[in-house]
């Protein structure tokens, strides 16, 4: 987003009544703009997983050599460190990251960043069920917020998202991450990578899943561990029990094999599979850069179109915080406004239903734990034409569900 577009994404509120649009003719190609499970890549059909390695065990080496690629050119298209350990584990990225925290934190206090529905589920189980002794908390003033990223303290270890996915608010850059930290940086990456300029130096633990910018299938998550990490894992015996498919040491050292396509449990070869033509579809594309500016060309679309309206802004207060993956979006409107929370919620379920019922975008509505609004993912499996498709059907089912309030 450029810095003009960024400054004028909050116009001004202009009390005057939308006027209420013909219904457009012309729909996205892909209309699925779902935030997880996210678009599949393009061109993408059933017939890509016929080589897929099923009715077979996961444990023979053809198997085992699928899973190690799916780990090898995730890490290599992300640019992990090598000598980071990158494995695959269960239960998606919220199975990555509570294994990362049921396995790491407790040697020392914590630090838990939270802006959004993510970071505050995070929050409740270092709280409530690992009971981790010595939680500070950041908390953001308002959904759209960040917490005052200066005040973290990086002697303590430190949890977070990198991008928020219910709030459409992502970090600023890296640079409020120190390099020499005492604690150890434990990131839920999930709607950032392959999306977002992810400094993964920065981070000690790093997840995230196939379901969301590669548009692949859920259930199975990711996660790379720093040296400081790989350290504590066989340093730090946490005092509450793990269960089998958390563990990545046995007797004191780490379970090597798991970061060699050897998974702590039976992964979906078809899973795999999908992933498999997902990383090869990004390497062809061109890499990262090149789906970061895809990702980032998604953004300019909407950015260009908010800008243009004094009715919707986005979810994020910040232009410098904006993300380009989970775009979230509100309505700035007196007679949205002067509706009760309940009406507000029945407003934005017509709208989406009215767009859905048209073929024109699915599954569009925000979270439910964020403002009502629009999340739109925005991520590089979404082409920016299907975007632009998508916008006048916004504008005319905005238009429709304000004269029902009429």
């Amino acid at each position: 987003m450029t810095a003009s577009s960024a400054a004028s994404h909050r116009p001004q509120l202009v009390h005057a009544s939308v006027p209420p649009p013909s219904q457009p003719s012309r729909r996205p190609a892909r209309p699925w703009f779902s935030s997880g499970p996210c678009a599949k890549i393009p061109g993408w059909e059933p017939g890509a997983l016929d080589d897929a390695f099923v009715g077979r065990s996961h444990r023979h080496p053809a198997g085992q050599g699928r899973l190690r690629e799916v780990i090898r050119a995730s890490a290599r298209l992300l640019g992990v460190p090598a000598d980071y350990r990158v494995a695959i584990v269960p239960g998606s990225d919220t199975g990555a990251i509570e294994l990362a925290m049921w396995n790491l934190l407790g040697p020392i206090g914590v630090e838990v960043c939270c802006w959004e529905n993510f970071g505050f589920t995070w929050l409740a189980d270092v709280v409530s069920q690992l009971r981790v002794p010595e939680v500070r908390v950041h908390r953001a003033d308002a959904y759209g917020d960040l917490p005052d990223l200066a005040a973290v303290d990086f002697s303590r270890d430190v949890v977070f998202t990198w991008n928020g996915t219910t709030s459409g608010v992502c970090v600023p850059g890296s640079d409020w991450i120190p390099d020499d930290r005492r604690g150890l940086t434990i990131c839920d990456a999930t709607s950032a990578v392959f999306g977002l300029d992810v400094d993964v130096a920065k981070l000690d633990v790093m997840t995230w899943s196939w379901q969301k910018a590669l548009g692949g299938e859920g259930a199975h998550g990711m996660i790379a561990l720093s040296p400081a990490a790989v350290h504590r894992l066989e340093t730090y015996r946490p005092d509450r029990p793990l269960p089998k498919v958390f563990r990545l040491t046995r007797d004191g050292r780490l379970i090597d094999e798991v970061f060699d396509g050897f998974t702590i449990n039976s992964p979906s070869m078809l899973a795999v599979e999908d992933a498999l033509v997902a990383l090869d579809w990004c390497a062809r594309t061109g890499g990262l850069p090149a789906l970061l500016a895809r990702s980032r060309r998604n953004l300019a679309v909407v950015s260009r179109w908010v800008a243009g309206r004094s009715w919707v802004e986005f979810l994020a207060s910040d232009p410098a915080t904006v993300s380009s993956t989970s775009i979230c979006l509100r309505w700035r409107h007196p007679t949205f406004d002067a509706l009760g929370p309940e009406a507000q919620r029945a407003f934005v379920d017509r709208m989406c239903a009215s767009i859905e019922e048209h073929g024109a975008g699915y599954d569009l509505a925000g979270h439910r734990e964020a403002p009502p609004g629009l999340r739109i993912w925005g991520g590089p499996t979404v082409e920016a034409d299907d975007l632009e498709a998508l916008l006048p059907w916004i504008d005319w089912a905005f238009a429709v569900a304000l004269a029902e309030c009429s």
